[in-house]
């Protein structure tokens, strides 16, 4: 059986949060939406649930953090190219996103990094992984002290 994923966010404005993951390329659920959560799916094993924050405190005894001030997760997605993850992050920055980090270029390996209107930081990333595994072939074994 395949293994799905379902990241579950706490956001403070439901239909904006909503707009916001239509607008980076995720499709909304009808089936597991309503006026707490919205179900958006990226594939057939990536689904983000976005729940209200009265929603999501039904989930945990825990505060919510406030993404905007702490760290809590960084989201990694994987591109199919280099512009495949400049053209998620540009469509993030264009709906209302923030970009909260340089890009980063290794050569064999291209990320940028985009928060959400709710903080939670998303890092859209594209490896070629022949050649990552070429670099790491390459590298020194390490020294025994």
């Amino acid at each position: 059986m395949t293994k799905l994923i379902f990241v579950n966010l706490p956001v403070a404005d439901l239909p904006r949060a909503k707009a916001f993951y239509e607008a980076i390329g995720a499709a909304n659920n009808p089936q597991f939406t309503d006026e707490t959560a919205a179900c958006m799916v990226f594939s057939d094993t990536i689904h983000v649930m976005l729940l209200t924050h009265e929603k999501f405190a039904q989930f945990t005894p825990k505060r919510i953090a406030d993404a905007h001030q702490t760290s809590e997760v960084l989201i990694a997605i994987s591109a199919d190219s280099r512009e495949g993850v400049d053209d998620i992050t540009d469509r993030a920055l264009a709906a209302g996103g923030r970009e909260s980090r340089d890009r980063q270029d290794y050569g064999f390996m291209y990320s940028r990094s985009f928060e959400d209107p709710d903080g939670h930081i998303w890092e859209p990333m594209w490896m070629d992984l022949a050649a990552a595994t070429a670099a790491m072939e390459m590298q020194p074994e390490p020294s025994a002290a």
